[in-house]
């Protein structure tokens, strides 16, 4: 067995669905990937929960934007865990900062207990902190055991160096895992690059969608302009490539 991994960032129970056609190891399961992942509804966990039979993890995120919460946010959140957990996921995937852009740790240490020993993944907040360092310290400390990051980049190729610097910084104590803008074709070279051993990415191909009548020319977003007539799944041929060029490298 391969000691890489993919995590597919999937949109839907389809897109889980096909993820595991493609040889992933793990899905990460979002509701509004153009917001950057928020939490999928109940009836969307249930039915990738039997859909698949890989891993999945739930990210725990309220709304779209920074990652201070309110009381009221923190207590949904904490509703969505056990939420997450009932259904039979395998881990969740939260973040959670303070105004001065360092990690919340107290709030952290009340996620990671809410999850009742499913392994917890600290997701991008990490990207946009004053002191990664201290972050992934932070977040060891709170018991997390993943950390997804793009180095502080646009891009993990872009943050490829400092990614290496976390991996480094986490000596095994944790695991890094690289994401965004991560494709087939540069995961092998992220992988030499970073040491890095588990990686996450969408892989999603745009199919039209079989409406005959179109409506053209109105937003159900309103100011978020997005194709209504295609869907965007996770495609299993990317992932299978991606898995591919990483087994290469064993």
């Amino acid at each position: 067995m391969s000691t890489y991994r993919i995590e597919n960032c999937a949109g839907s129970a389809e897109s889980a669905r096909r993820a595991e056609l493609g040889g992933a190891y793990r899905v990460e399961l979002c509701a509004g990937l153009p917001e950057g992942g928020t939490t999928p509804s109940y009836g969307e966990i249930l039915t990738a929960r039997r859909a698949i039979n890989i891993k999945l993890n739930i990210i725990i995120r309220p709304r779209s934007g920074d990652f201070l919460y309110t009381p009221i946010e923190v207590e949904a959140m904490l509703a969505d865990i056990r939420m997450a957990r009932e259904l039979g996921a395998d881990g969740i995937v939260v973040g959670c900062l303070t105004a001065d852009g360092a990690v919340d740790k107290p709030l952290l240490r009340r996620f990671v207990e809410a999850a009742e020993g499913l392994p917890v993944t600290f997701h991008r907040a990490i990207d946009v902190c004053q002191d990664r360092a201290q972050a992934l310290e932070d977040i060891i400390e709170a018991g997390c055991a993943r950390v997804l990051t793009s180095g502080g980049a646009a891009s993990a190729p872009e943050g490829a160096d400092a990614i290496a610097a976390l991996v480094k910084q986490a000596a095994d104590r944790i695991i890094i895992m690289p994401g965004a803008g991560v494709t087939p074709e540069n995961v092998a070279d992220l992988a030499r690059k970073t040491g890095a051993r588990e990686f996450h990415f969408s892989g999603r191909t745009a199919e039209p969608s079989p409406m005959r009548y179109r409506h053209e020319g109105v937003s159900m977003g309103g100011t978020v302009t997005i194709d209504e007539y295609a869907y965007l799944f996770t495609d299993p041929k990317k992932i299978r490539q991606a898995v591919e060029a990483l087994q290469a490298l064993e």
